[in-house]
């Protein structure tokens, strides 16, 4: 199927190109990497539009809350409302987090430190725009690489994320389990990744581009394809 996706480029972004070449060289998407400034105007000629990873503004304030309140947010959250496909990584996620089309917060790591590192990641729905090839409980390799992505979440909203079928991926051991190991930060319910109620906005923190070849793992594997072709899919199904 033939895609036409726009990477929204701010200032400090810096894995734009790593997406864009997932999407556009081994999906072979039409991809558009557009800044900032640029952008607003554009957005809804587009099928989807992705927010990559990087360190915005230089995470001043906090990660990802800058860069929340540039003008072209203002534009993506009106289409987001709209139906619109969103799609956040890393940074990403953290900057729909901060202008509100996604619940919660992204704090440090519990290791205080930035960790670069291939986690377990297990499906938890498969109704979100970025998992609906997959099947639940099904297993990624993908990698992470990221300072501030403990996902947070207080109490009465974790179990609205949890009884909406919100939480997309978790954190898991090799063979599966929710395990302290298996959470490479801290995250409350080692939750990895999240979408809003109708399932066509979603943030993740590992990097799915990182693992759309399977000469990029140590393992052969190709799993964060699957976050591509589940988009592709969403939009067959219509």
């Amino acid at each position: 199927m033939s895609m036409r996706v726009i990477v929204v480029q701010f200032s400090g972004s810096t894995c734009d190109r790593d997406l864009v070449y997932a999407m556009k060289d081994v999906m072979g998407w039409e991809v558009d990497l557009i800044w900032y400034k640029n952008a607003q105007k554009h957005l809804e000629s587009y099928d989807a539009i992705f927010l990559p990873g990087g360190f915005t503004y230089g995470d001043h304030l906090r990660a990802g809350i800058i860069a929340a309140y540039t003008p072209v947010m203002d534009r993506v959250k009106e289409l987001a409302k709209e139906g619109f496909p969103v799609f956040g990584i890393c940074n990403g996620f953290q900057i729909l987090v901060e202008s509100g089309l996604l619940p919660g917060a992204l704090i440090g790591n519990d290791t205080l430190r930035f960790s670069c590192k291939w986690t377990n990641l297990r499906v938890e729905t498969t109704r979100s725009a970025a998992t609906n090839v997959a099947k639940k409980g099904d297993i990624w390799k993908v990698p992470i690489a990221h300072g501030e992505g403990r996902y947070f979440l207080d109490e009465k909203g974790l179990k609205e994320l949890n009884e909406n079928d919100q939480v997309v991926w978790r954190y898991v051991s090799d063979d599966g389990k929710i395990t302290a190991e298996g959470n490479p930060n801290g995250s409350i319910e080692s939750i990895a990744g999240i979408c809003n109620l109708e399932g066509n906005v979603v943030g993740l923190m590992p990097h799915p581009e990182r693992a759309s070849e399977s000469i990029l793992s140590p393992w052969g594997s190709d799993h964060g394809k699957l976050y591509f072709q589940s988009l592709e899919n969403y939009f067959r199904r219509g």
